[in-house]
């Protein structure tokens, strides 16, 4: 049953540079849950080498871990279509090695997802760019089952429509593959309702980011990241198509925008909770 208790936060909307500042920001919020990135630990281990002791003394639970993917250009809408996710041919080889090094940190962390943004999903079935990222997130899928007992990938929205967003997961057909929905990515990247592409991909989701945002304003550019309750997603039918499903994941709350970003996630605590 969603409640407050469902709700945690994004390490990455802190902008930390240790696990202390994580957990301050937690305490702060009165949050127990986040959703952990996993590249700086990874990258810098003497920083970040305790943050599984010290979350756990703190009764914190990692519910989730995200990885990026290197050379990732978000400029433009373009350039992140070109440069995102696990498409590009020229980082693949590093990028899977950086990923099922991930994979294992988040296994230590007792971790049970790990999220990324795949890349743009082409709407053609037949496009080459499709198979291959059929077959790269199916590669991706298999390193998780061999390294965990029952961990998950999470594939973040927003890149692409409901149709071809669902149409990949019945052409993947693996068990272990999921989505971490992100209504507002769904409108900075122009790609329909969010509440139709929730109601849609609900058998599919198994964590959703609490995050808002306005549409482009022009064809090509990016929207705009708001505070909660400032954008366009409709919260109380958001909540609703949750609770008419029996979702039972968390709500994380993700702010990568803003000179307040405390105040804001503060805000978006409260907004939500009301909710609930």
């Amino acid at each position: 049953m969603l409640s407050h208790q469902s709700l945690g936060l994004c390490s990455w909307s802190l902008h930390p540079k240790n696990p202390d500042d994580v957990l301050a920001g937690l305490a702060e919020l009165g949050l127990k849950k986040v959703h952990i990135a996993l590249d700086p630990m990874r990258c810098d281990i003497e920083t970040w080498r305790f943050t599984g002791p010290r979350f756990w003394e703190a009764g914190v639970a990692m519910v989730c871990g995200m990885f990026g993917s290197i050379g990732e250009d978000y400029a433009t809408p373009q350039r992140i279509r070109e440069t995102g996710g696990v498409v590009p041919d020229e980082h693949w080889q590093q990028n899977r090695e950086n990923i099922r090094n991930n994979i294992k940190l988040a296994n230590t962390l007792d971790t049970p997802m790990i999220s990324t943004h795949a890349g743009f999903i082409p709407e053609d079935e037949k496009d080459p760019q499709f198979i291959k990222m059929l077959d790269r997130i199916d590669d991706i899928a298999k390193m998780i089952e061999e390294i965990t007992d029952e961990g998950w990938l999470l594939l973040e929205t927003g890149q692409e429509n409901a149709d071809t967003l669902i149409n990949f997961h019945e052409q993947l057909m693996q068990h272990n593959v999921g989505v971490n929905f992100d209504p507002a990515n769904m409108i900075l990247y122009d790609m329909g309702d969010p509440i139709e592409a929730l109601e849609r991909a609900m058998p599919y989701v198994k964590q959703v980011h609490i995050k808002d945002a306005l549409p482009p304003k022009q064809k090509g550019e990016w929207g705009t990241e708001v505070p909660i309750g400032q954008g366009a997603v409709d919260w109380p039918a958001f909540i609703k198509v949750l609770k008419d499903n029996a979702y039972d994941g968390d709500l994380i709350i993700e702010r990568e925008a803003g000179d307040d970003r405390m105040k804001d996630i503060k805000t978006a605590v409260e907004f939500i909770s009301n909710l609930l």
